[in-house]
């Protein structure tokens, strides 16, 4: 399941994952759009999680459609830019806020984040009001990340925050060989680190206590110290600034090319449990041309291998160059505008996202008289029961009406935050 994007912002003047509401420059409407976009594109993903009836992973080489795959792998994009921007945003922040002052900051929000995940979060997804254990989804990796960042931005240039991100997304998956079990007593902090998994914990008063662990943190805190980086890039002039994030961009996607079908480095090898021969793993030419697509493009987002990272943040970026033509005027005459207001408030967005999905999910399985007590008692942890779920084309009927019921709300967020600084705000 993808819990992602894939969340959250700074201040009302200095965001995170929002630049601010009201007097923003001509150059962040881009960014804004680009997380706008995201977060329209993340909520098909969780509705088809709630709606699909499907029982093999979209990935899936061998039984998946390319019609469910690139239902699955548009939403790819989704976490990468989230943690990319908001390191971006931290940038932005600091150049009206002290070092000291940003790290205090970016700790205090990420601690915070962290919370909301195994609270509020969590229960918008399971409907269950106290979660037996860990969830480690993608705003708790968002939120362990900016306290990484705090302490990063309290006593390195940019430059040496910069390489260090670098080095983190390139050099990570050096690490793939490295089992938990190789850490004794302290298996499961490599898990949170570095291995997606489902572990067992212990049991209170016969009830199982489990850490899920979806979004391990290692490569997630280079993407955004390398997004704080990238800031810098915003700063020189329109025209600059474009060849810039287009440069990087194509980079990007040449370099993935050049290491996915060379079967050279950044992508583990397949694993036992991994659906299909060419799940994950080198890529092999497959025995139909749609099979070929798949599996070229099926590479690791548990943890985010640097083929995926490649994959994903290169068109992010050119479309972010293209983004950048884009006017106030311009977005007010399209439907560019009203997704510039989601990506204004993408922690508000977020949490009220996956609240109207999962009540939606509910209401449609009782009017289809399906089974509909398993989305009520561990969303997580239960299979799909069998009589349950719809096709693609009533997925996305349901994702679109999801984002068109959210402008109102999102709408009336943003500009409550351009009125007003209350702490809290600024934390969601």
């Amino acid at each position: 399941m993808n819990a992602g994007p894939d969340t959250a912002g700074l201040a009302r003047n200095e965001a995170v994952l929002i630049a601010p509401p009201a007097a923003r420059s001509e150059r962040l409407l881009s960014v804004d759009l680009l997380r706008g976009t995201v977060m329209v594109i993340m909520a098909l993903d969780h509705t088809r999680d709630y709606f699909t009836y499907v029982r093999f992973q979209p990935e899936d080489v061998l039984h998946a459609t390319l019609a469910l795959f690139f239902t699955r792998w548009i939403t790819h994009f989704c976490a990468p830019v989230f943690f990319f921007l908001a390191g971006t945003g931290a940038f932005l922040a600091s150049r009206k806020k002290s070092p000291k002052e940003l790290s205090g900051f970016l700790v205090k929000r990420g601690l915070f984040l962290v919370v909301m995940e195994q609270t509020v979060i969590t229960f918008c997804w399971t409907f269950v009001p106290l979660f037996p254990g860990v969830i480690a989804l993608v705003i708790w990796a968002l939120g362990w990340s900016m306290v990484f960042l705090g302490a990063l931005v309290r006593w390195l240039p940019v430059r040496a925050i910069a390489v260090i991100g670098l080095v983190i997304i390139a050099g990570h998956n050096l690490l793939d060989s490295v089992q938990p079990a190789q850490f004794g007593r302290f298996a499961l902090l490599w898990q949170f680190l570095h291995v997606q998994s489902f572990h067992f914990l212990t049991q209170f008063h016969g009830v199982p206590i489990i850490a899920l662990v979806l979004y391990p943190l290692v490569p997630w805190i280079g993407v955004m110290a390398t997004g704080y980086a990238f800031g810098a890039v915003l700063q020189k002039s329109p025209a600059e600034r474009r060849r810039w994030i287009f440069s990087l961009g194509a980079a990007c996607i040449v370099l993935f090319v050049l290491l996915r079908a060379g079967h050279l480095y950044g992508n583990p090898p397949a694993t036992p449990n991994s659906s299909g021969p060419s799940s994950n793993g080198d890529f092999h030419v497959q025995a139909t041309l749609s099979q070929s697509v798949i599996a070229f493009l099926n590479v690791q987002k548990y943890p985010p291998s640097l083929q995926y990272l490649l994959m994903t943040l290169g068109p992010a970026l050119v479309l972010l160059a293209y983004f950048e033509r884009f006017t106030q005027q311009s977005l007010r005459r399209s439907l560019t505008g009203a997704i510039v207001i989601y990506g204004r408030v993408p922690m508000f967005y977020y949490i009220l996202h996956i609240l109207l999905i999962h009540v939606m999910s509910l209401v449609v399985a009782l009017a289809f008289h399906q089974p509909a007590k398993w989305l009520i008692r561990g969303f997580f942890v239960n299979q799909t029961p069998s009589g349950y779920g719809h096709g693609l084309p009533f997925i996305y009927l349901i994702w679109l009406l999801a984002v068109a019921i959210l402008y109102l709300p999102c709408k009336w967020f943003s500009e409550l935050k351009a009125r007003r600084k209350d702490w809290l705000l600024s934390y969601i």
